[in-house]
């Protein structure tokens, strides 16, 4: 029986159901994004994995998990969030017809630089951070899901 789209969870439910991304949804709980992450989109996600969170200094994730990090810790999420769905195949042509380089605007309100390396996709955050697309186009109903395998952050 072939799945429809209607039968894929949203990008909430995707990431709950993968052990990869432990640390993700307990962020996205933490910060209060469950409602906005479940909503229509549609959305692409750069997902860092549980050891792209494990790579940032010791304490970090303890420390944005807490409740008075919240605004910090919703920021940098939402710096992972791009509104509409780019599969990898329109990121990897939006790069080449650039010269390159391709820019999207995040949901956080800042801009991440996507490259090609090795025919993976690169992103450069606002601080020179680099992080490689490790997994692409994990479908859900509201979008897609690229896992990362470093946290990138906004300014």
């Amino acid at each position: 029986m072939e799945n429809s789209k209607n039968d894929l969870p949203n990008i909430v439910g995707v990431a709950a159901g993968n052990d990869s991304f432990t640390t993700l949804v307990a962020a996205v709980k933490a910060a209060e994004l469950v409602d906005t992450l479940s909503g229509e989109g549609p959305f692409t996600v750069l997902a860092p994995t549980n050891d792209a969170f494990n790579k940032l200094p010791e304490g970090t994730v303890d420390t944005l998990l807490k409740p008075e990090s919240k605004e910090k810790l919703a920021s940098v999420l939402t710096y992972h969030v791009v509104s509409g769905k780019f599969e990898s195949a329109a990121l990897i042509s939006a790069i080449t017809e650039n010269d390159g380089k391709f820019t999207v605007d995040t949901v956080q309100g800042g801009k991440i630089d996507l490259s090609l390396e090795d025919g993976k996709v690169i992103l450069t955050d606002a601080n020179g951070g680099k992080s490689t697309v490790v997994i692409a186009d994990v479908a859900a109903s509201n979008g897609v899901i690229h896992a990362i395998d470093s946290v990138v952050m906004p300014k």
